[in-house]
């Protein structure tokens, strides 16, 4: 059984905190989920995953799990939370993203994507029927409809042509869901994508064609993909206006710390990026104080911990010296200590958001908080 209920509402915003229940356990939301394409979350162990980050619920990437190590291994290993070794809620992407961008490999057509695989070059074909068959066989508990994210800028006349097509695939990928079975003895649930690219006329009639659908979470899609923050925060501040208010609301992509916040102030519930891990690969640190390259020469002697005030082992028990010199004689062991601190912080983020959002004081701490978040220190 999944379903969502909404446990606290703020006074002087849309924020809330609310629950998250799936078979696989609950999720306390606002909750930022870190993306593991290809069944890892990149340089970190699933135990990790759970003490150190303390992550409620991870990302697959279907198209990529579909290409390597494909369905037929998933399932005969009895899905991928068994095949990975982990046994918290898992959601998986449609591979629509995926799709989309491979602009160069791929054509889209009203039965579906084709296009060509990233590793050999061979030729696939994605449908929204056989989609949900994959992402059935991947076993995730959250699924996601297939459809087509418009790239930034795009015409009017391209956003529109491309939303109708997504509402026809969505009622495809329903009608699939809904004629097959969950295959590992657990309930998944299937959820709807708003797009409309940054229109605020087809944002409206997309999140309003995708309010009919009876569901416990809705996505909104096609925004951080080169968009001004404003419209951003404008398309976000909009869908939540029509979507179900006693649902969880889903924003795809994002993003930023200072995005983050600012979304939860307009009503979203479930965040997923690859930001904090891609970016901690190449030594950029998120902290409570601002952004930290830590590759500069100013932290060769800096024997202060990674960030004083996070609330992660890591980020306490490290210096920005020590961190400082494992990237600088490129030991792997950098890139996973500045993960598990980039991931720790952003839990540490919505957590603290959630806390406050309860307390009554959730504006007042994202007033304060949310200039420090992008100044580079």
């Amino acid at each position: 059984m999944i379903e969502f209920n909404v446990e606290k509402l703020d006074n002087k915003s849309s924020a809330r905190a609310g629950l998250l229940k799936t078979d696989h356990g609950n999720i306390k939301t606002p909750i930022f989920m870190p993306v593991g394409t290809q069944a890892t979350v990149k340089g970190i162990h699933q135990s990790e995953l759970k003490s150190d980050i303390n992550a409620q619920i991870i990302l697959g990437n279907t198209y990529h799990l579909y290409l390597r190590p494909g369905t037929e291994i998933l399932e005969g290993a009895g899905g991928l939370h068994k095949f990975m070794g982990w046994d918290l809620p898992m959601l998986t992407d449609s591979g629509g993203y995926q799709v989309y961008s491979l602009s160069g490999r791929r054509k889209l057509k009203e039965e579906g994507a084709t296009f060509a695989s990233h590793i050999d070059g061979s030729k696939h074909l994605f449908t929204p029927e056989g989609v949900m068959n994959i992402q059935r066989q991947i076993g995730a508990d959250i699924i996601m409809a297939f459809d087509e994210c418009t790239p930034y800028p795009c015409d009017k006349r391209y956003a529109t042509n491309s939303m109708h097509l997504t509402h026809r695939w969505l009622d495809r990928c329903f009608e699939e869901f809904y004629a097959t079975e969950p295959l590992y003895g657990y309930d998944q649930v299937l959820v709807p994508i708003v797009q409309g690219s940054v229109y605020p006329d087809l944002r409206k009639r997309s999140a309003e064609y995708i309010a009919k659908k009876a569901c416990e979470i809705y996505a909104i899609g096609g925004l951080s993909v080169g968009e001004p923050h404003e419209d951003l925060y404008a398309m976000t501040e909009l869908c939540c206006g029509i979507l179900p208010k006693d649902k969880a609301r889903y924003l795809m992509g994002v993003g930023l710390p200072e995005n983050i916040l600012e979304s939860i102030a307009a009503g979203i519930d479930m965040f997923d990026c690859v930001l904090p891990s891609r970016n901690a690969r190449h030594g950029l640190l998120y902290t409570s104080r601002g952004v930290i390259n830590i590759k500069n020469q100013k932290w060769k002697a800096d024997y202060s911990p990674i960030d004083e005030e996070s609330t992660a082992e890591t980020s306490r028990k490290h210096t920005k010296a020590y961190l400082r010199h494992l990237f600088q004689v490129k030991e792997l062991l950098a890139g996973q200590l500045a993960t598990l601190h980039n991931l720790s912080f952003y839990l540490w983020l919505v957590n603290t958001a959630r806390e406050k959002i309860i307390e009554g004081t959730f504006t007042e701490w994202k007033s304060e908080l949310l200039p420090k978040l992008s100044i580079r220190l």
